[in-house]
């Protein structure tokens, strides 16, 4: 027979009033700074996104050729989706060397719908001049198209969870100090 539990006393009824507030408080403690952590993680990954595109602003702006342009089409893993990459190639001269480029952006990759880097391949069709931004300090480090500086613009929202996570564990070691 299963004794019952209405007539036994809940833990939480046996510890005294004061040590549950403490515990609730060293939770709200805990994950009030969990939440400003994880926000800080976030605004980190935003401002290192933004500090990457804004650093290609300053790479010189030069002339460029392509000379090829294709989609290249693969399957990663036998299960996975088709990939498709626009693969472009170019030419430029820096530093009075004629040089060959191949990255479209900082971070290239690929994508699952074909049109996507058929619309790449078409804007940098083969014989295009276009310009392409050349790293000074590196100047085998060029890029077709700067990325884009939206992370900024976005960053306010992870900051709100540092700021009330921050909020949330101060309050909780406030009220501490007041009950003792």
């Amino acid at each position: 027979r299963l004794p019952l539990l209405m007539n036994t006393p809940a833990a939480s009824d046996t510890l005294p009033s004061q040590a549950r507030g403490a515990a609730g408080r060293w939770w709200l403690v805990a994950m009030g700074l969990f939440l400003a952590l994880a926000g800080m993680t976030f605004t980190w990954v935003l401002w290192r996104a933004y500090s990457r595109a804004q650093e290609t602003r300053a790479w010189t702006e030069t002339p460029c050729t392509i000379i090829a342009s294709a989609v290249r089409s693969e399957r990663p893993s036998p299960n996975a989706n088709i990939a498709h990459r626009a693969e472009i190639k170019y030419v430029y001269e820096s530093g009075g060397q004629t040089r060959t480029g191949t990255r479209i952006k900082r971070v290239d990759g690929a994508t699952t719908h074909e049109e996507r880097a058929q619309d790449v391949v078409a804007t940098y069709a083969v014989g295009a001049q276009t310009v392409c931004y050349v790293n000074p300090a590196d100047p085998t480090q060029t890029i077709l198209k700067q990325g884009s500086r939206a992370a900024l613009y976005s960053i306010w929202f992870p900051l709100l969870f540092v700021v009330g996570g921050l909020g949330m564990a101060w309050n909780a070691l406030r009220q501490r100090n007041a009950v003792s």
